[in-house]
């Protein structure tokens, strides 16, 4: 049997999501129908996890912020707990309750000053993991601050990509990609037997590559200022807001994280690009299974130190 490779994207998530298999050349109807249950798998998980939706498990748990607990499946309960976990190991950095955020700052229409600094002050009140509070046993979720939401978009992203993957492998596919807006997983060989070769985006130029590097049973995710900003006084101001300042993020254009897990990369990069160049590369530095390139304002690179350049 010659396996060809074969490719579809829709949009999902507010990016978009692509999937690329390799499958037996004489039957493109089947692999289209497994890249379909694939995206099946996933609209499961975003009808579950999206905070935007309404009669969704997370939505639920949203409206009664401040007024009780919400009975939730397994997938969102341990979905929730590791994402806080996270929030232990980055001291709050990482934080699924950014969505709490007051709209201060806008990147899809001008503006003209800066918000003044009790405002600022004022947006990130109600942002702080700790308002949630889970109940293994009973399986329950309360946000016990009522102007506080959840929304798990810094984490989400990269547990639907993993979701699709192991349908992808249910279905007998040993060869792909899933890529969720840069939040991607690659499994196998490609089509000439080799390790999947991933570009990196040239943060001042988004139609070129940096450069590439080989992702054998792994996984990337990358996080950029680079495509969202505000222009206040000829100064930019990132589109990543710092949680605990409300002030955007200075100093680095993007960030790419490696590990075997999606999930974990989406949620470090996020992290990192918080934490800035030098604190960001020491945390990556305490884990084995994670590398990291870090590219800043001035267009210098960065790398953790098992960063494997080939």
């Amino acid at each position: 049997m010659r396996l060809k490779q074969y490719t579809d994207t829709i949009v999902s998530m507010t990016t978009s999501l692509q999937v690329t298999i390799l499958y037996d050349e004489k039957k493109p109807e089947v692999a289209k129908k497994i890249i379909k249950e694939s995206y099946k798998e996933a609209d499961r998980i975003i009808n579950i996890i999206s905070a935007w939706q309404n009669n969704t498990e997370l939505y639920k748990v949203n409206s009664n912020a401040g007024i009780a607990p919400v009975t939730v499946c397994d997938e969102l309960y341990y979905l929730v707990k590791r994402a806080n976990r996270i929030s232990d190991m980055t001291e709050g950095l990482f934080d699924v309750t950014f969505a709490s955020l007051d709209k201060i700052w806008y990147f899809d229409k001008p503006i003209d000053k800066l918000p003044d600094e009790t405002t600022i002050k004022n947006s990130v009140k109600n942002i702080n993991y700790r308002f949630i509070e889970l109940d293994e046993k009973n399986k329950t979720i309360y946000i016990r601050n009522k102007g506080t939401k959840i929304e798990l978009g810094a984490i989400g992203k990269g547990y639907v990509v993993n979701k699709m993957k192991l349908k992808l492998q249910e279905l007998g596919i040993n060869n792909g990609i899933v890529n969720a807006g840069g939040d991607l997983v690659a499994w196998g060989k490609n089509e000439s037997g080799e390790p999947w070769k991933i570009g990196v985006t040239d943060p001042n130029n988004t139609k070129k590559y940096l450069g590439w590097f080989r992702v054998d049973n792994s996984a990337v995710a990358t996080s950029g200022s680079y495509e969202r900003f505000a222009l206040i006084n000829g100064e930019k101001y990132s589109h990543i807001i710092h949680p605990k300042t409300g002030w955007p993020v200075k100093g680095i254009q993007s960030v790419t994280i490696l590990s075997p897990d999606v999930e974990m990369c989406d949620s470090i990069a996020t992290s990192v690009f918080l934490l800035g160049k030098d604190e960001g590369l020491a945390f990556v530095n305490q884990f084995d299974d994670l590398q990291c390139l870090i590219i800043d304002d001035k267009g210098d690179y960065y790398f953790s130190d098992n960063f494997k350049k080939n």
